[in-house]
């Protein structure tokens, strides 16, 4: 048995997916979102994606982490902010001793529906497929922490 966590980085909403991988087949353990507060400081908000994670961590004990890697053409605040959790993020599996790896967007689309140009919609209904979830993960960042998990898995062979 493998057992992956997939992020979906974010401060105001960061997805998380559980998925562990047996004997080929593919099972949704948990998946929601660390969510705070944008009236919040940044070093609470940090502090609180921090804590859950290394609760999450600790409860579960995944054996890899998978990590969207930041994509921006825009938004330089909302790109420095998801860095900065992206930074608690990599410092919570370090200090567990967790394997990190990291995937573009496209890859991810890519292991979950075998195309890397795939909707959003493709990917979520190829989640709810290879997990056998009958309601859409909600929400869409839990969504594709989910689909990091089962890249994580597909390129390592856990899956």
């Amino acid at each position: 048995m493998t057992l992956a966590l997939g992020i979906d980085p974010g401060t105001a909403i960061c997805g998380f997916g559980l998925v562990e991988a047996q004997s080929g087949r593919l099972r949704p353990v948990r998946f929601g979102a660390i969510t705070t507060d944008k009236q919040w400081p940044a070093e609470e908000r940090l502090a609180v994606i921090y804590d859950e994670l290394t609760s999450l961590i600790k409860e579960y004990g995944p054996v890899m982490m998978a990590v969207e890697q930041l994509f921006f053409n825009r938004n330089v605040t909302t790109a420095m902010t998801v860095g900065q959790a992206r930074g608690v993020i990599l410092l919570a599996a370090a200090h567990r001793k967790i394997k990190v790896t990291e995937y573009t967007p496209l890859q991810i689309k890519q292991a979950v529906t075998g195309y890397g140009n795939a909707t959003k919609e493709q990917v979520t209904f190829m989640i709810q497929r290879l997990l056998g979830i009958k309601e859409k993960p909600k929400p869409d960042d839990a969504a594709d922490a989910l689909a990091a998990a089962i890249c994580a898995l597909h390129f390592t062979g856990g899956g």
